[in-house]
């Protein structure tokens, strides 16, 4: 038979995990919220931006500015296209992530398009003459702010274009960082809900109603007809 000293001793060590628990988990919610802010108002405000493409201060492609100029340039050596591209990018001082916006058809022209937010460059080039076409864009910060919405570099199905960019690796990474975050934080949200009994009731309405919106807009909409 456990001695009353034992069955003390483990449900002190139990209210202390639990403690240990709380206080981490109040602070992880914290302190995640704090990082996760800036990140959160960033997508919030550009989804209604994609949302609201008609709003006026949101009409940032009829503003856009448009050059174009040609370069001499030196053909860059025998390799893979993503290596010549990036010699050409070198060579012209451009920087953002290839994308292929055609198949390569003759060994002696290379076209692609290097975008970050906030800019794009159609690159045209004549490997045999040596010389680039750059048609040069820019868009205003309400457009780079949407960029950024959807700035991954990689398409599902589209095997040739691959992330060549760092700052675009950078940014995919804090994408994954911040929905690991919003995970952290809505679990622990719902472990801060059932320790207040008070607030349970309202606090299940709001869960089941947004469980069902969710479910609604996810397989509801696939069966309507």
């Amino acid at each position: 038979m456990p001695s009353p000293v034992s069955n003390a001793a483990r449900k002190a060590q139990s209210r202390q995990a639990a403690d240990t628990f709380e206080v981490w988990n109040r602070r992880l919610h914290f302190y995640i919220g704090l990082f996760l802010l800036f990140f959160v108002w960033l997508f919030a405000f550009t989804g209604l931006l994609l949302n609201h493409p008609k709003w006026t201060f949101a009409e940032f492609w009829p503003m856009r500015k448009q050059t174009t100029f040609e370069r001499q340039i030196q053909r860059p050596p025998v390799g893979s296209d993503l290596a010549q591209a990036q010699n050409i990018l070198v060579q012209l001082g451009l920087t953002g992530e290839i994308e292929w916006t055609s198949a390569r058809a003759d060994s002696g022209r290379l076209d692609f398009r290097a975008s970050r937010p906030g800019h794009i460059f159609e690159i045209k080039t004549d490997l045999d003459r040596e010389r680039a076409t750059v048609q040069r864009i820019d868009v205003n910060a309400w457009g780079a702010m949407r960029a950024l919405h959807a700035f991954t570099g990689v398409r599902a199905g589209d095997a040739r274009n691959q992330r060549d960019w760092i700052p675009t690796s950078i940014w995919a990474f804090s994408m994954d960082v911040v929905a690991a975050g919003l995970l952290i934080m809505v679990f622990g949200s719902y472990y801060m809900w059932w320790r207040l009994p008070q607030k349970r009731a309202w606090g299940l309405v709001a869960l089941m109603f947004g469980w069902i919106t969710c479910a609604w807009f996810v397989v509801g909409l696939r069966l309507l007809r």
